[in-house]
């Protein structure tokens, strides 16, 4: 709970406690928050179990840190049923990057026959079409 808080800021905490309460009332304070930390623990647990108990037994793998978005991610990036760490692995960055700039400077890659021969993946680069010499770009009567 106190991960965070090094010695010289726990020092700083007590002797602040110690001055505001003074060295009679201190222990009294310090029963009164742990009675009270304990209780709202208490309180927690009990919510959480009276809300796996309505939602049935299909959510009994359910978990509270779950709804944290991060952790959901994070759990199912990590699912070897997705087969997403084979996509993960599999994709490779500076070839993709080459791949953009190449299309963003109109420069030729090396053009594969087909996407099965390129293990299932389509060229989706935008190639420049070269304009026949008598042809004419639309014209749009309302757009004038």
């Amino acid at each position: 709970m106190f991960n965070d808080i090094g010695p010289l800021e726990l020092v700083t905490l007590i002797v602040l406690a110690v001055l505001i309460f003074g060295p009679e009332k201190l222990p009294k304070v310090i029963q009164d928050v742990t009675r009270t930390i304990r209780k709202i623990k208490d309180f927690s647990e009990s919510a959480k179990q009276d809300i796996r108990q309505e939602l049935g037994p299909e959510f009994k793998d359910f978990e509270f840190e779950d709804l944290n978005p991060r952790t959901f991610i994070r759990k199912q990036m990590d699912n070897e049923d997705l087969g997403l760490k084979e996509i993960r692995n599999g994709f490779d960055l500076k070839k993709e990057m080459t791949e953009v700039a190449d299309a963003v400077h109109a420069r030729e890659t090396d053009p594969s026959p087909s996407p099965a021969a390129s293990g299932g993946r389509v060229d989706m680069t935008k190639k420049p079409e070269t304009p026949v010499a008598d042809d004419r770009p639309p014209f749009d009567m309302d757009a004038t």
